[in-house]
């Protein structure tokens, strides 16, 4: 099954989050940050929203830093892949 993203939506495949800190403790999954790195899996095509014209600036391959609580987690196929707009994505890392 593929996910083709409307609009101004980008859909997200977010880094496992880290299990040890940089000390080497182990933190339990409730204690875990949500990982705000991801790569872009799939770009909507842009258009008007909200009667403003959105150009994409993302492209499918590109890592992102997105907020920490935006958007909408699905799983499809056993992956989780979480859908937000490009305006919920911080910036690109190259």
């Amino acid at each position: 099954m593929s996910i083709k993203p409307l609009l101004d939506r980008v859909v997200l495949q977010v880094e496992e989050a880290e299990e040890k800190t940089k000390s080497g403790i182990i933190l339990s999954s409730a204690a875990q940050e949500k990982p705000q790195f991801a790569k872009v899996v799939a770009v909507g095509p842009g258009g008007i929203v909200d009667g403003n014209e959105v150009k994409m600036y993302v492209k499918e391959g590109d890592k992102v830093i997105a907020s920490k609580y935006a958007g909408t987690e699905v799983k499809i196929d056993g992956e989780e892949y979480t859908i937000v707009r490009q305006s919920d994505i911080l910036a690109t890392v190259e």
